[in-house]
């Protein structure tokens, strides 16, 4: 009796312990996915930020250059030629918004300025020395004593000999470039060389310097999760607590961009999957344990009503004893029967579920990212009164929403083995897909995937549905990063043969498909079980939509790692013509 009852409670605890594991495998995959997705959206604002303020300034560049020949500035010996020098300058100056135009002999002494910003004689500067060896000098600095951020473009001049007689220096207002995109993105910040922040558009990271003593804010910890950089601040309440750290050089100007991304929203998402997951299994496993005790208790009855009729009945006839017994086998038969049924559906409705929840997950993940920054910004415009810009987030909102929709009918297409219309499409522009859709994790990953779309200039049709079949060469690619994990060398490569049926060969360099007979049942994973790289459904799945598509894969070992060969009927007009048929 005792062990029963440890047996009753025992089985419902290490059902909530794998409850938990679950849940944490999603959030920990759910949390690497939005962080990734987020990754690559911060790089593009980053990318933005900086061709912006590059751009700016290359204008006060080709300024410089374009000025230092002009004839007034050929002899400034005379007074006369400086005034007029001057004047030049000056007119120059405030059409473009320079804080200053100055032109300077080769011994550094100012001849001739605009406004005469940095004194006298710049023979120690190091853009004035830069471009006296006959080269364009960039520098930056602080301007006294009104304190303005400026940046320096120094273009020599020639004599007619080929000797630098001068220097033309433009004096760009950094402030004026910061005013088109300031507060229109997250935190972004351009740092010198000493990594001291020179450009932000966060008025309260100006000067502000990394590991420096005393400042505010500061980095209280930096850890990387799943290859990201996330720092933790303190001390800006228009900063986030946590945030994702992208950085990229600048070498035209300089500088290093850097930005700053709030990763809240991504360890929200994670924590909702994980919660809903976790939700759904209780509430399956809360209704098996109703039916079992009410089974045991009905079991329990039922041997104590058979106890009391054999007691009242085993004076009856050897006759009627083997008529009962018979009875009984029977019954017993019947009752394991239906009881077989009964969990073999059951089964059946775990397996589905559980295979749904995990395609959700893997699938929804990115359009509710979307979903959520699209929200935010159109928010942000309507309380701006930018009702157009709102309308148009509104608009990619919707077309999230479609999205999801579209991922949702596939999945159940697949669970019940229906298939969308099939129709046209571009295997190279398909592979190209995925190739640019697992692009951040190969990087992140350092592997080499060798694509060349380029090989096949024209299109390259098969029979299918473009984002299923995404989705396909998505799962094989993912597959074989994860099989590289550890290694040094990482390689992938794509190609596809032509032919009565189109071939496309995804091979890796890794250690090769450990159970070759094994690698398309579902939950199948050679990982570290509790692990979040995945739940064994990939290769499964793209089993199944392969078939779909009137295809086939297969995957073997090369003796340098595994190779997966996808078939596809090739598209034709007569066959579309059948199909439709």
């Amino acid at each position: 009796m005792k062990t029963q009852k440890f047996l009753r409670w025992c089985l419902p605890a290490g059902f909530l312990l794998a409850v938990a594991a679950l849940a944490l495998a999603v959030w920990s995959y759910g949390y690497r996915q939005a962080l990734d997705s987020l990754a690559e959206r911060s790089a593009a604002d980053l990318a933005l930020a900086s061709d912006r303020v590059s751009t700016q300034l290359q204008v006060y560049q080709e300024l410089a250059v374009l000025t230092a020949e002009h004839p007034a500035l050929a002899d400034l010996a005379a007074p006369e030629a400086q005034a007029g020098a001057a004047d030049l300058l000056r007119s120059v100056a405030d059409k473009t918004a320079a804080l200053d135009v100055f032109f300077a002999a080769a011994d550094g002494n100012v001849l001739a300025a605009a406004d005469g910003v940095t004194g006298a004689s710049v023979a120690q500067q190091d853009y004035f020395i830069r471009a006296m060896q006959g080269a364009l000098g960039t520098g930056h600095g602080v301007l006294q004593p009104d304190g303005k951020r400026a940046y320096f473009y120094a273009a020599p001049a020639f004599a007619p000999d080929g000797r630098v007689r001068g220097a033309l220096v433009v004096v760009a207002d950094v402030e004026d470039v910061e005013q088109t995109w300031r507060g229109s993105l997250p935190a972004v910040f351009f740092t010198d060389e000493s990594g001291e922040v020179f450009i932000a558009n966060r008025s309260e990271l100006l000067f502000w310097q990394r590991g420096a003593e005393g400042q505010s804010p500061s980095v209280t910890g930096r850890e990387f999760y799943a290859g990201h950089e996330i720092w933790t601040l303190q001390g800006s309440p228009y900063l986030p607590a946590r945030a994702l750290h992208l950085s990229v050089g600048l070498p035209v100007i300089g500088m290093t961009g850097e930005i700053l991304v709030e990763v809240a929203p991504a360890r929200r998402i994670a924590v909702l999957q994980a919660a809903a997951l976790a939700a759904v299994c209780l509430a399956l496993g809360a209704m098996l344990f109703i039916v079992m005790e009410r089974r045991r208790t009905l079991a329990e009855a039922n041997a104590v009503l058979e106890s009391r009729v054999e007691a009242r009945t085993r004076a009856l006839s050897a006759a009627n004893l083997q008529l009962r017994r018979e009875v009984r086998e029977r019954e017993e038969a019947e009752a394991a029967l239906k009881r077989a049924q009964e969990e073999l559906v059951q089964a059946g409705k775990l397996s589905a579920l559980g295979q749904m929840s995990a395609g959700i997950s893997h699938e929804l993940n990115q359009p509710l990212m979307a979903i959520q920054q699209y929200a935010e910004n159109g928010a942000a415009f309507l309380e701006r009164g930018k009702a157009a810009r709102t309308g148009e987030n509104l608009g990619r909102i919707s077309d999230m929403a479609v999205r999801m929709a579209r991922i949702i009918k596939n999945l159940r297409a697949f669970a019940r083995n229906e298939s969308e219309p099939m129709g046209q499409v571009d295997l190279v522009q398909v592979i190209s897909a995925a190739a640019e859709l697992t692009a951040p994790r190969l990087k992140a990953e350092q592997v080499d995937l060798r694509w060349q779309p380029g090989d096949y200039p024209a299109p390259v049709y098969a029979w299918g549905g473009e984002v299923r079949l995404t989705q396909v060469f998505v799962n094989l690619i993912n597959n074989a990063a994860d099989a590289m994990q550890g290694q040094v060398e990482k390689v992938i490569s794509i190609s596809v043969v032509t032919g009565p049926r189109l071939q496309v060969r995804v091979q890796d360099s890794g250690p090769g498909i450990k159970e070759p007979e094994k690698m398309f049942e579902p939950f199948y994973s050679t990982k570290v079980v509790g692990s979040s790289e995945g739940m064994g459904l990939g290769l499964s799945i793209s089993y199944g939509l392969v078939q779909s598509f009137g295809g086939n894969i297969r995957g073997t070992n090369t003796g340098g790692g595994a190779v997966f060969t996808v078939e596809l009927e090739p598209w034709s007009d007569a066959g579309q013509k059948d199909d439709a048929a």
